[in-house]
Formats: structure tokens, sequence, C-alpha cells
């Protein structure tokens, strides 16, 4: 899904930076506090989509993403009585680790606020980057109960709110990644980026909207967070009630207002990828590439089958985000991927109650290449067990119309689940 964009005319709100000034003056306070990461020519990309695949390696900054830029540049240009107040922010991820880090750097007391379902090794990260500068607060099952006490903590204690995304300085430090592309290369065809909040999308395409106004910029948003897509669609930010989180660098509920008056300038589209793609991206860039990059992080990437045809011959920059994602995640990748790519199946079967019927379903109903990943009874009452949960996975999707035709040839009682019924969501 795409939604194109006019950028011919500016908007009053157009983000005030387009000297560049602002963006080199975050550059210059930047320089001794973050890694110029590098933009690296990926081979394997390029031979398969017949261009010049240029990756921006914010996976290996200080703190595995791009957040410590906007940050610490926020931070850094603070008056220094609010330094000393303290400064604190909400988040869950990223922010929280280039905020910890920032703090450390600058020696100033920060307060950070996490939703207290936050998994621990995510609260411990940020911990170790700020060392002794900053505490933790777990507070509220949800990111907004969590913003709500730290807006709330940071009001009583007079200190400084630093937001993930819509505020200029933070926009200002996320550009100077656009900075670093141009440097390093200077015709650039098409630019790939995720969006989130949007800080990212507006720094770095205000940057380019001014020293490489030729490159055509794509915002990817996963599909079940389309907050700035939305935005578009209705010429103003609008607050999503359900979101998917699973690509938690890249899904917010609402995009930032100043981000959004920016990117509807800047962007010429968004672009919408599904989570089961970015799952099989994820996976393909570790085994082929050997580079660990978390959900949001594989995003741009993710695009580039759906502009195959329009990018060939091109150079075209993707910008990898982040890299911190957690190992524990990696089943939960290989099976969202599995599913995404048709190879993964799920079923309520009820075996006839008779010797012989589950060897049966093995010998003559699956295919040579199929294997049963996943067998559970549902218990239907303390006597009797009830149908069997069964996932299979398929040696290639072209099997499945066999599987489903042998499942029919042999009467057998079964129920498809598919990721959009309720018991999918229960049972699987």
């Amino acid at each position: 899904m795409n939604i194109t964009m006019n950028t011919n005319g500016k908007s009053e709100n157009y983000f005030p930076i387009f000297d560049g000034l602002g963006v080199a003056d975050a550059e210059e306070r930047l320089r001794k506090i973050v890694n110029r990461t590098p933009l690296t020519l990926n081979r394997n990309l390029s031979a398969k989509y017949h261009c010049n695949i240029f990756l921006k390696r914010e996976d290996l900054q200080v703190v595995r993403s791009y957040k410590l830029r906007g940050a610490y540049n926020m931070l850094s240009t603070l008056p220094p009585e609010k330094l000393r107040q303290g400064v604190v922010c909400a988040s869950a991820g990223n922010h929280a680790q280039g905020f910890a880090y920032s703090c450390k750097k600058l020696g100033c007391h920060g307060v950070v606020f996490m939703p207290v379902i936050t998994p621990k090794q995510k609260v411990k990260q940020t911990k170790m980057f700020g060392e002794n500068f900053v505490e933790v607060q777990l507070v509220g099952d949800s990111f907004d109960d969590c913003l709500e006490a730290a807006l709330k903590f940071t009001k009583e204690n007079n200190m400084t709110f630093i937001p993930p995304y819509d505020n200029y300085k933070i926009i200002e430090g996320q550009a100077t990644v656009g900075l670093e592309i141009l440097e390093d290369l200077t015709h650039v065809d098409y630019l790939f980026l995720p969006v989130g909040g949007g800080g990212l999308a507006s720094g770095v395409g205000s940057y380019f909207k001014t020293f490489s106004p030729s490159t055509k910029i794509i915002g990817v948003e996963p599909e079940g967070a389309p907050s700035m897509s939305e935005a578009f669609k209705e010429g103003h930010p609008v607050t999503l009630h359900d979101i998917e989180h699973f690509v938690d660098g890249a899904s917010v509920s609402r995009a930032g207002d100043i981000t959004y008056s920016v990117c509807k300038d800047v962007l010429n589209e968004m672009h919408l990828v599904a989570e089961g793609k970015v799952c099989t991206t994820i996976l393909q860039l570790y085994n082929e590439d050997a580079i660990v990059v978390e959900p949001a992080g594989a995003l741009s990437i993710s695009a580039l089958d759906d502009y195959a045809k329009e990018i060939k011959g091109k150079n075209v920059v993707c910008i990898i985000s982040g890299g911190n994602n957690d190992i524990d995640r990696m089943q939960e990748i290989k099976e969202r991927s599995l599913q995404y790519e048709g190879l993964k199946h799920y079923f309520l079967i009820r075996f006839a109650q008779r010797p012989g019927a589950l060897k049966e379903f093995v010998n003559e109903v699956l295919g040579p290449n199929d294997d049963i990943t996943r067998f559970e009874y549902i218990q239907k009452n303390n006597k009797e067990a009830g149908p069997a949960l069964v996932g299979i996975e398929l040696g290639d999707k072209k099997d499945y119309d066999h599987l489903k035709r042998n499942l029919d040839f042999y009467k057998i009682n079964y129920t498809e689940l598919k990721k959009d019924d309720n018991a999918f969501g229960y049972l699987v």
C-alpha cells in the first residue's frame, strides 16, 4: 500500500533547518559522542534487485540505534540550570538507552519511566548505558500509562521532559544521519527509511529535500501500526486505538504533530509492509550477511520487493535504524516468517478413534517434505480429549494445495486456523 504526497509546496510549519546550519551544528555537538556509522554497499541485495543497495548501519551506533543522536542533541542544548534540575523520558526501548547514555556523558540526573511489562533485558541495557546517572521507574501496564506518569513526575519536580520524536532538537539530531549519507554518497536516487513517530523521517527527509531534492524518499511503516500513513490520509495526526506492537521501534498509536507537518512535505510516499515480511527480512540479513537487526531496523529493506522494477539500475539507500533485537524473540520471528511465507499452517484435527489413525495421517496425508512441528490434544473434559492442534511446516508453499487435497481425500475431520480468527489467537 502506497500513499503518495505532493511535495511541490512547503507548508507554514516547514522544518526551519533548510540552510543546513542547524544540522551542521548538531553534527559538531555529536561528533565525539556518536559513531559515524558506515554506509556500505550490500552485494547480496544489489545483485537481487539489479541496482546499488547501500545500507546506513545505525545498528552499529554506540547504543545500537540512531536514537542517541536526537536525545544528546536536545540534552546538550538545554541551559545549564535545566540540566542541574534533571531530565525525564518515557520509553521502553531505544530512546531510553540513548537518553541514558546522554545523561552519563553530560553528567546530569535522568529518570526513565518504563511500563511494568518492559522486558528485563531492556531495563538492564538502559541502566548499563546510564550507570549511576539514571534511575528507572517501572510504572503502568502500557506506554500511555507510563507516559502519563512521566509527565506528571516532570511537572511536580520541575524537571525537563525529553520526548522521543516530536521536538525540533530531537529531529535536528536525527537529521545528522542524512548529512553523513550525503557526505559518503553524493548521488542517491531512492531513500527508504523507517517511520514510527516520525523523528528520523522528518530530520533525514528535510535534509535530503534541501541537498538532494531529486531523491525519492519513501517512509516505511508496519501494517499493524500505520500511524503516519493514516495521518497522511486524514490530513492530520490521528490516534489509533488498536495497533500491533511487534515492530516495537516503529509502533506508535499517533504520529507527532511536528513530525507530521514535516513528513507530509518531505516524504514522497508512505509504504506499509507486513510484520511477517519484516521477520523474513530479519532472518535473511542474519543468515546471508550476519547482520543483526531489530524489527524496525528491517523495515526499509522489507519494502524493496515492492519497488523492484522501479529501483532497477539506481542508487538506493536503506537506513537500518537499530539492532537491539532480543535473542528470546527469535523463535517468534521465525514463526511469523514461516506463516507469512506460506510454509506454516495450523489445523484442529478430530482423529478417528481407532488404531492406526495417526499413523495413516503421517504416512498418507502428509507429503514427503512436510513436518509436524506441533501436536497437542485439546482437553474436552476429564475423560475425553478433544481435537488435536496440529502445526505443519511445508517444504515448499506449493505443497499446501496437495496437503489440502489429501485432507479431503482421506476424509480427515479438520478445521484450518487462520491468523485473523479468534481461535488462532487463543490456541496458537
